[in-house]
């Protein structure tokens, strides 16, 4: 079946157009994204502009007709943080209805990371029994325990994402070491009372995980390497940042925030972390695919 899922969330919208099989075998058939920075604004006004709004309708339609194109069978949209927080959260998933014509669930902080998780192990070639996952996004952090027969067992969340972080706390570019300890106190306070059951082995998904696996230079990496990397973050402005490891300048702005939580979160697993090679929005599709097969029976 294809099926299509537009992900708004706090940094970027991202589309994936994928076939699902039969067995829950999932291969990409489209992907785009773009920067829209929802979460900075909800962080620094509360809430959202007109334009932001409008301009997140925008990119949604122009998404949605992609979706259409390639003869998406069942497509949904899926908000995280910004249908969340901010007083204009209802008004964004109103205009998103009305601009794609899909179905839009605004997914709770488990919702999210359940989806994340069985998004990442059905990716994963090969896993222990029991597996953790983090998902550090934009408005939110997800810790989840479980394994691939039963999906999430236990989930932890922190309403404290990279960009929420970044734009609360670390001002400066790069921040002074004054921001840098209120940081990393920030993200210790609502990371360390989270008491998960330690997996056999850990991922990570989303866009902070992605940057710093380059910056680290490998897909897995501790709570050591995520600081050796913090430790050079916190020295360089993020435009250096940004061409030293290929990604893109917004993602950089935001990538020592995400590294403070990733390190947090291995060590709240006590276990490295392995770069996922799927997340929310895979998580998503075979939610869709699995419930229009439900349907059709």
């Amino acid at each position: 079946m294809l099926v299509a899922v537009l992900d708004v969330g706090s940094n970027t919208v991202r589309l994936l157009v994928a076939e699902v099989g039969r067995k829950g075998e999932l291969e990409t058939v489209k992907s785009d994204k773009a920067y829209l920075g929802l979460g900075a604004e909800i962080a620094c006004t509360g809430s959202l502009a007109v334009e932001s709004i409008a301009g997140a309708a925008s990119v949604c339609r122009r998404f949605a007709d992609r979706a259409r194109a390639e003869g998406s069978e069942r497509a949904e949209v899926i908000v995280t943080a910004p249908g969340r927080q901010g007083a204009a959260a209802a008004t964004l998933v109103a205009a998103l209805r009305v601009a794609t014509r899909f179905p839009v669930r605004v997914l709770t902080a488990d919702d999210e990371g359940r989806l994340a998780f069985d998004g990442a192990v059905a990716r994963a070639s090969a896993l222990p029994v029991s597996v953790g996952m983090v998902d550090v996004g934009g408005g939110s952090t997800e810790i989840v325990v479980g394994n691939r027969r039963s999906g999430a067992r236990w989930v932890g969340t922190a309403d404290l994402g990279s960009l929420r972080l970044a734009r609360l706390v670390l001002n400066g570019d790069p921040p002074s070491k004054k921001e840098l300890a209120a940081a990393r106190e920030a993200v210790r306070s609502v990371l360390s009372p989270l008491s998960p059951p330690r997996p056999e082995a850990a991922l990570a998904v989303g866009g902070s995980a992605r940057a710093l696996a380059k910056l680290v230079g490998g897909r897995t990496f501790d709570a050591e390497a995520a600081e050796t990397a913090i430790a050079r973050l916190a020295r360089r402005r993020s435009t250096k940042v940004a061409r030293a490891a290929g990604i893109d300048e917004r993602r950089a702005e935001t990538l020592l925030a995400g590294a403070l939580l990733l390190a947090e979160s291995s060590r709240v697993l006590g276990r490295p972390l392995t770069l996922a090679r799927g997340g929310l929005r895979e998580g998503a599709a075979l939610a869709l695919a699995r419930a229009a097969a439900v349907a059709a029976a």
